[in-house]
């Protein structure tokens, strides 16, 4: 089929909640993707931060398909390997003690709330359920998920929201005590914002958050859904922060392409949810599963030791465009973020694709860039002198 008529399809008869780009992606390699007319992308988006491998990994096609005719779905009231098997490289990997497997960000982060409000219940009873959130974030686009999230854009229409929610400004104490009380149970942020613009928080602010919610008994809850998985250079972010969350979030890059998620839980809270709290009918798929722990056996530490480096590489490389449109670059591993001036970022985006380029949009000026991990030093080149073209 050509682009008309998938896009004739789309609109006819699917429900019209995506602000779709023009283009309609046939099949990739590596970071390279093409769409149904020929036309050759290099990718900076990796679906959202999912294909974390890029597109046609063999030994990841290869694990589905070998689970696929072993047994594909079986529910979690009985045992398969593959997901025992990732929840050992998960805890290891991460310094935590249990893991609970979903299948997506925003119901990891459901996931994570209940986990909070049930530790504080447990302990303290009835009222002390509040979670503090930072303005600024985003958390997800279940009803509770979006009250989490500290954009006020995101509280509209889906009256009523769950309540319990309170929201800090990043990077600022007095403001995070400010909205402290005795009914607070937790604390929850990314360590890079990512929908809000690909702001890391500093470490300085992370660190007394942290010594905060011990001294108080809250619950340090960390939203990784983004940033974990080899995406910062650490299998997860908040490892670069020198601090060890109570509950940390993953999803997106973790099968490398197809849905799952969940979160760790540390020690002290891995018994709060037990049979019947809490559960996931796709949770563990089998194939998921084995995707994901193609994932992780990828992400040893050379690999994400190359992914820091690839991602100096890339914001090196903007910054001597000495373009007039980047205001500023920050951000992590391949989480790279570009302050855009003198056009809107969702029209340098457009810009970038029609020579070839795939970009994301962030907060109200950022141009977000989540290559697939794998991407090579060729392909990045390809990717700057698009945007030199583009940004001179």
């Amino acid at each position: 089929m050509n682009f008309e008529q998938i896009k004739a399809l789309d609109e006819q008869y699917v429900l019209q909640t995506y602000g779709r780009n023009p283009v309609a992606i046939d099949h990739g390699k590596g970071a390279t993707l093409w769409d149904t007319e020929g036309k050759q992308y290099i990718d900076f988006t990796s679906g959202i931060g999912v294909c974390s491998l890029g597109y046609a990994n063999e030994a990841w096609a290869k694990a589905i398909y070998d689970q696929a005719m072993k047994v594909g779905h079986i529910s979690n009231l009985f045992y398969t390997e593959p997901y025992a098997v990732l929840a050992e490289k998960l805890v290891k990997g991460s310094g935590m003690a249990g893991v609970f497997f979903g299948n997506s960000g925003a119901e990891a982060n459901e996931g994570m709330i209940k986990l909070a409000r049930k530790y504080s219940y447990d302990k303290y009873g009835e009222g002390r359920a509040t979670v503090i959130t930072l303005r600024n974030s985003f958390h997800g686009r279940t009803i509770t998920t979006l009250k989490a999230t500290g954009q006020d854009h995101f509280h509209e229409f889906f009256f009523p929201f769950t309540e319990g929610f309170r929201y800090a400004d990043a990077n600022n104490m007095e403001s995070l005590l400010a909205v402290a009380g005795d009914d607070v149970c937790a604390v929850m942020m990314e360590p890079i914002q990512g929908e809000g613009g690909v702001n890391p928080l500093n470490k300085d602010y992370v660190q007394a958050v942290a010594k905060l919610c011990a001294e108080k008994d809250w619950l340090l809850l960390i939203d990784e859904v983004q940033t974990g998985m080899g995406r910062t250079g650490t299998l997860f972010a908040f490892q670069q922060f020198g601090i060890q969350p109570d509950v940390v979030t993953f999803a997106k890059g973790i099968a490398g392409g197809l849905p799952f998620g969940g979160f760790l839980a540390n020690e002290k809270c891995k018994n709060v949810l037990t049979a019947g709290n809490h559960g996931s009918t796709f949770g563990g798929n089998p194939m998921a599963a084995a995707a994901a722990n193609v994932v992780m056996d990828t992400l040893t530490p050379a690999f994400m030791q190359e992914v820091a480096e690839k991602g100096r590489y890339l914001r090196d490389g903007i910054a001597a465009l000495e373009s007039p449109y980047v205001s500023g670059i920050r951000g992590m591993g391949l989480m790279i973020g570009v302050g855009v001036q003198g056009m809107t970022h969702k029209e340098l985006k457009d810009k970038l694709m029609a020579e070839g380029l795939l970009t994301l949009t962030a907060g109200k000026d950022t141009l977000r860039l989540l290559p697939p991990l794998v991407i090579t030093k060729e392909e990045i080149d390809k990717g700057l002198a698009i945007m030199k073209k583009v940004m001179a």
